[in-house]
């Protein structure tokens, strides 16, 4: 069932790509000649390490990891693979990896082929990739197989009575690196003990961009010396509620606003929605025009997490859709977030928001209570900063962690 499953998959995403679905056309064009492009590209001499993201998410998820075993081995290539678009069109000229290439699809003879052509020493998947063909063959060959930043939870099938091959299935992972104990528990009660409670290294990765931030002029110009609330990553349920914020002018605060989608026809929406104040698309940004602009409109992607520094309040969109962005991004920047109620996955916001740096919204109501509350509040709001900024400070360290767990499989 699981072998049709993957086929159904690939027929589904083949007849998307032909009715022309941007992200269907890019999953099929990226995996022709794929395994010719490996074979030309890929060099066995050197030992290799093998990390595997689902997407963009997971790829700044793993990246310390990566980064940190490149200057700690640097005899190793580093082969990075993506499932989806998402990921791979954003990052195939990322410089830490080596070999970049999409995923082949999970089939026996795929899995069989792809490790013969690129024959890696470590085998690193982020979080939630579960791809068994692949975990079979890696298992056959006996290479050190990790899972990385994994939270399970209990709703999850490996946990149901129907979850049996499934589990079997994760007993190829060599060492399970977990986000809590809540994980740790959930994989003891199906017997598998080779976990380890790591943390989270996206931790690691949000302080060490804080830490090499780069100068952003326009934007520090928009800025000016005034309090600035940032909303990244919004989609349109997320800016309907802050537009309303926006145009009843109770507030002084400027707004940079990052959209999830750059668009032109949902840029051009959003910016008609604002009816208070004067709206400026950062790719037409000037030193003159964003010094009296209400709203800077990000209509570009990559520079997202330079942003949150200029902020006080930061909202993350996503919390009406399929589940919250990335918050520490702007946490450990000291800033209070705010999201939609789509976010119990999200350890770290269950977390923040038990520790009162963080709050859940459900509507416009509760967000203009909850804004009005942090703006006519200092006291409040330097908390709610510290709360937050000590939140990340105190979660750092999971990539050492995990590398020193590793070392012992290391062939230098």
């Amino acid at each position: 069932m699981y072998k049709i499953s993957i086929y159904v998959y690939y027929i589904a995403i083949y007849i998307a790509s032909v009715f022309r679905h941007k992200k269907a056309v890019q999953w099929i064009n990226g995996r022709k000649n794929l395994f010719s492009e490996i074979e030309k590209k890929v060099k066995t001499s050197h030992p290799l390490a093998w990390f595997h993201c689902a997407s963009l998410g997971e790829f700044e998820q793993g990246r310390p990891l990566m980064e940190e075993f490149r200057k700690q081995y640097p005899t190793y290539k580093i082969l990075l693979t993506f499932f989806s678009p998402s990921g791979y069109e954003v990052r195939k000229n990322y410089n830490g990896a080596d070999y970049i290439f999409y995923l082949p699809i999970d089939t026996p003879a795929n899995a069989k082929r792809f490790l013969a052509l690129t024959n890696p020493t470590l085998v690193f998947f982020i979080k939630y990739e579960f791809w068994f063909n692949y975990i079979k063959q890696i298992k056959k060959n006996a290479i050190p197989f990790f899972v990385i930043s994994s939270n399970f939870r209990k709703s999850q099938h490996y946990f149901k009575w129907y979850g049996f091959w499934f589990r079997k299935q994760l007993k190829g992972v060599s060492r399970f690196f977990v986000q809590n104990n809540n994980s740790l528990q959930l994989l003891n009660n199906i017997h598998i003990t080779n976990v380890t409670v790591s943390g989270d290294t996206r931790f690691d990765r949000v302080m060490a961009l804080a830490q090499n931030t780069m100068k952003l002029p326009l934007i520090e110009k928009f800025c000016d010396g005034k309090d600035i609330f940032i909303a990244g990553s919004t989609w349109e349920p997320d800016e309907d509620i802050l537009i309303k914020l926006i145009n009843s002018e109770k507030t002084k605060y400027k707004f940079i606003i990052a959209p999830h989608m750059v668009d032109k026809p949902h840029i051009a929406s959003l910016v008609e929605k604002i009816k208070k104040g004067h709206v400026v698309l950062y790719s037409e940004a000037d030193p003159d025009n964003v010094l009296y602009a209400k709203v800077l409109i990000i209509d570009c992607i990559g520079i997202l997490s330079n942003l949150y520094r200029y902020g006080k309040i930061a909202y993350i969109g996503g919390g009406f859709g399929s589940g919250i962005h990335n918050i520490l991004e702007a946490a450990t920047y000291g800033m209070p977030v705010i999201f939609g109620h789509k976010y119990h996955k999200f350890i770290e916001a269950v977390e923040l928001i038990e520790k009162g740096g963080a709050y859940c919204i459900h509507n416009e109501n509760e967000f203009m209570q909850v804004v009005m509350d942090l703006i006519t509040n200092n006291k409040q709001l330097r908390e709610k900063s510290a709360i937050a900024r000590e939140y990340v400070q105190k979660n750092i360290g999971a990539t050492q962690l995990i590398l020193k767990e590793i070392s012992r499989y290391i062939k230098c």
